[in-house]
């Protein structure tokens, strides 16, 4: 059972893209965020982990996809504009497509010239 939803108002969503969603802007009913990529294979392997997300959640974003860059704009549709689903679905992408294996475990990160997506900051 998931829990009664309501659109949050313009003022609350943008005081909340700060920390992981600093990247994330509030723009015509969505909240909306651009990842630049490094070729058209990082593209497609980030599209498809945000599909898993959006699966899971069984919350769907809009995606424009090109060849180095994902545009991905969330909102709910039943409700006309963004709500804490929107806000949830965005932090689990930027948690998946931003991390990285702690440098002190038995996983190795890929190297830097092999990073998928660009640094925004």
């Amino acid at each position: 059972m998931t829990a009664q939803l309501h659109l949050l108002d313009d003022a609350v969503i943008k005081s909340r893209l700060v920390g992981d969603l600093r990247h994330w802007r509030f723009e015509q009913g969505h909240i909306v965020r651009l990842y630049r990529t490094a070729n058209w294979r990082a593209t497609m392997l980030l599209v498809n982990a945000i599909a898993h997300l959006a699966e899971q959640s069984w919350h769907h974003p809009d995606l424009e996809i090109s060849y180095a860059r994902i545009l991905v704009k969330l909102t709910t549709h039943d409700l006309g504009g963004v709500s804490e689903r929107d806000l949830e679905l965005a932090h689990r992408i930027e948690s998946l497509l931003n991390w990285q294996p702690n440098m002190h475990g038995p996983l190795e990160a890929a190297p830097a010239d092999q990073a998928l997506i660009s640094s925004d900051d």
